[in-house]
């Protein structure tokens, strides 16, 4: 619970990745909640795109704990929360690996994870630079979108990703700027 924000972390076997790390506000309990889970190191940690409710929580992620790769989009943001979050990989000496759309990496040996966005190099609204990973294990799937509104949806529909999942997780926390019916329809 990260309050008005987002955070997902997921877990197969000894590997996890966390997809967004919630507000400033929700930073103490959600790294306790990641030690309550017994999570030392998180092998993926991808921040979808730099708004406070989405990144919040991210410096002290990377601060608090062992991170592998971090995904975050061409995109930059002028305040504090972004700065902390750069300053947090600086001083781990970590890098920020660019989501290439139609790129696969994997959690574990069993679950593939899909880049499908963003599309373009640059949008007016900073939500369209999310992050959108399509999660695959086994015969079940997830998608991940972040805040990606209907230009983004539209891009992913127009380059054919196969959108089909089992669970979705809705865009910008269910407004009416995302998850179009045509978009849901794929899905």
């Amino acid at each position: 619970d990260v309050g008005q924000g987002d955070s997902i972390i997921i877990q197969y076997g000894t590997s996890s990745m966390i997809i967004d790390a919630g507000t400033n506000a929700s930073t103490n309990s959600l790294v306790a909640a990641i030690k309550k889970l017994g999570i030392a190191k998180f092998d993926i940690v991808i921040g979808t795109h730099p708004h406070e409710d989405h990144i919040g929580g991210m410096d002290a992620v990377i601060n608090t704990f062992d991170i592998g790769k971090i995904y975050m989009p061409k995109a930059s943001a002028t305040t504090k929360t972004f700065e902390d979050v750069l300053l947090a990989i600086k001083n781990k000496g970590l890098t920020v690996t660019t989501p290439i759309p139609g790129a696969t990496f994997n959690l574990g040996d069993d679950v593939q994870c899909n880049i499908l966005a963003p599309n373009s190099l640059s949008y007016t609204d900073l939500n369209n630079y999310s992050i959108v990973i399509k999660m695959v294990y086994g015969n079940t799937s997830f998608l991940f979108t972040g805040d990606a509104q209907a230009d983004s949806e539209k891009e992913m529909l127009s380059k054919g990703y196969n959108l089909k999942a089992d669970v979705l997780k809705v865009g910008h926390h269910g407004s009416n700027s995302s998850t179009t019916p045509e978009f849901l329809k794929a899905v």
